[in-house]
C-alpha cells in the first residue's frame, strides 16, 4: 500500500464515520449502536475499497461479507454511501418508515447487501456453509469474510462452526474479530474470560495473527493474506472510536445523543 493509499483510506473512514453521525441523528430516539458501528470503521473501510471484489453485481467470482455482529451494520451503510451505492439522502432514512437501512443488515442485492444476519454466534456457521458451496463449484477465486465480535465468541456455535472450517480446510474463509474488549454486560474479561483469542484460534486449526483494527495498513496486510487453512484476524479496536466521549465507555453501546453532543462529539 503506497502513503497515497493509506491518506485516501483515512479519509474514507473519516467520511464513514460521518456518515454514521449522519444516521444516528435521523435514528432520533430510536438510538444507535455507536459503540460497535465506530470500532469497526477501518475493518470495512480496508475491506471494501482495497481487499474485496464486491459490488451490486451478482457474478459468481465476487467475494462474500458477512457482517455477523449485525448492530454494527452503519459502519456497512457507511462504506456503501462512500462507493456511491446509498446516497447521503437515504443515509437519513436509517430506521425510518419505508426504509431499506434496517438496524441490522437484511439481504437486498440493490445495495450489495447479501446476507442478513443480527442474531449474534450464527455469522461463522453461515460463512463456513458458504465457503464450502463455493469449493464444491469449483469455484477457487471468491474469498468469504465474517466479521465478528469479541463478546460473541463467548457463543459456542461460532466454535462449532471453527471446528467445522478446520476439517474441511476452508482457505477461502478469513474471520475478523473486532477485538474492542466490551460487551453489553461490560468487560468481556469480566462476563467470559477470553484469555487469548490467537491461541484459541490456533488450537482450532486456524492460522491466526492480531492486528491494529485502526491501522488500515497494517490490516490491509493481514487480509490480503491467503492460505490453504481458514484464517482469523484478531483486530484490536477501541469501542465508539472516533467521538472521544464514547471511546471505551460500555454505556455507549447503544445510545442517543442529545443536539449538544452532536454539536462537540468531538471527533478526532
Amino acid at each position: 500500500m503506497t502513503e497515497k493509499e493509506e491518506n485516501e483510506l483515512k479519509a474514507i473512514c473519516k467520511k464513514m464515520r460521518e456518515n454514521c453521525l449522519t444516521m444516528a441523528g435521523a435514528a432520533g430516539g430510536l438510538g444507535f449502536h455507536f459503540g460497535a458501528a465506530m470500532s469497526i470503521i477501518e475493518i470495512v473501510a480496508v475491506l471494501y475499497f482495497k481487499v474485496m471484489n464486491s459490488g451490486v453485481e451478482a457474478y459468481e467470482q465476487r467475494d462474500r461479507f458477512i457482517l455477523s455482529k449485525g448492530h454494527g451494520v452503519p459502519a456497512l451503510y457507511a462504506a456503501l454511501c462512500c462507493k456511491e451505492i446509498i446516497s447521503g439522502e437515504e443515509l437519513m432514512t436509517f430506521k425510518g418508515d419505508d426504509t431499506r437501512l434496517y438496524g441490522h443488515p437484511c439481504k437486498n442485492k440493490e445495495l450489495g447487501i447479501e446476507f442478513s444476519s443480527g442474531s449474534l454466534g450464527q455469522g461463522l456457521s453461515f460463512g463456513a456453509g458458504v465457503a464450502m458451496a463455493l469449493k464444491r463449484k469449483g469455484n477457487d477465486t471468491s474469498r468469504v469474510f465474517v466479521l465478528l465480535g469479541d463478546g460473541e465468541c463467548n457463543e459456542g456455535s461460532v466454535w462449532e462452526a471453527a471446528m467445522t472450517a478446520s476439517k474441511y480446510k476452508l482457505g477461502n474463509l478469513t474471520a475478523i474479530i473486532d477485538r474492542n474488549h466490551l460487551q453489553y454486560d461490560g468487560d468481556t474479561e469480566k462476563v467470559m474470560p477470553l484469555d487469548s483469542l490467537t491461541d484459541k484460534w490456533k488450537s482450532f486449526g486456524w492460522e491466526a495473527e492480531e492486528a491494529d483494527g485502526h491501522d488500515v495498513r497494517q490490516l490491509y496486510a493481514a487480509l490480503m493474506k491467503k492460505s490453504a487453512l481458514p484464517r482469523v484476524v484478531i483486530a484490536d479496536t477501541i469501542k465508539g472510536k472516533g467521538i472521544s466521549f464514547m471511546e471505551n465507555i460500555p454505556g455507549w453501546h447503544f445510545g442517543r445523543m442529545t443536539a449538544e453532543q452532536e454539536k462537540t462529539h468531538g471527533q478526532r
